[in-house]
């Protein structure tokens, strides 16, 4: 064996040892083509530092989508735009969320349109995108309040426990919000306290619903000063209304 070679072979097993196993790879496959004598030092660290990188990247993605409950979702960003089926309003406000500055900003984003108007692909499209860098969460609200009052009541360690998992990610969306009525106080303090709490953090909160906010306090026990403090923080910053187009 070559010098070389015992330097490649030594330097493969040290990377495979410090888990850069892509790196080894590529390392090896540079070394064994044809123009290898012909590349530069800085080309050949780019190359394998790149595809390690983006292995990295990928699996920090998938583990981000797997948190947040969007495995295998579809939806995609730039197919929220204006259509022939529908509209979204105000003007270019897919386009300003995409950017996904609102959530570095810590603004929260309130999504309003009737039945089967895309609200929920928007904010799936939203949570799929902030994946790459961000740690998001997805939940349907009765589910969620329901799940977390029941284990509020049970453990209420694990309650807490969960509740700070919630306030950590950069990103909250909460689908179907208001779709059924809230009838027990509890879950009602649980949705108060998720949104302060995420507002004081300067976190950032997605909610989608088919009622006006106008409409909120009825789905609330009628308690107008929750109601009221909800709303606030759910519509403080960014509201996208979609309007279907009639054919």
């Amino acid at each position: 064996m070559s010098r070389m070679n015992k330097q490649l072979s030594a330097v493969e097993e040290q990377l495979s040892l410090l888990g850069m196993k892509q790196m080894s790879e590529s390392l090896d496959e540079i070394y064994h083509s044809a123009d290898f004598i012909e590349k530069d030092c800085l080309t050949i660290i780019s190359r394998i530092v790149s595809d390690e990188f983006q292995i990295r990247a990928d699996r920090r993605l998938n583990n981000h989508l797997k948190e947040a409950h969007l495995t295998g979702a579809p939806q995609e960003i730039d197919k929220c735009v204006d259509s022939d089926e529908r509209e979204y309003l105000p003007k270019d406000i897919t386009s300003t969320l995409s950017s996904l500055e609102f959530i570095n900003d810590g603004l929260n984003v309130c999504i309003l349109g009737p039945s089967d108007s895309g609200k929920s692909y928007l904010a799936r499209a939203l949570g799929i995108e902030a994946c790459a860098d961000h740690k998001v969460g997805y939940e349907h609200c009765a589910p969620f309040l329901e799940e977390m009052t029941a284990l509020k009541k049970s453990d209420f360690a694990k309650y807490q426990k969960k509740m700070r998992r919630c306030l950590r990610k950069e990103l909250f969306i909460i689908d179907d919000f208001l779709l059924h009525m809230i009838s027990d106080e509890d879950e009602l303090k649980i949705l108060y306290e998720l949104l302060e709490e995420r507002s004081v953090l300067s976190r950032s909160t997605v909610v989608c619903s088919q009622r006006e906010p106008t409409s909120w306090k009825a789905m609330m026990l009628n308690d107008e000063v929750a109601a009221d403090a909800i709303v606030k923080r759910a519509t403080k910053h960014y509201t996208v209304v979609i309007n279907p187009k009639s054919e």
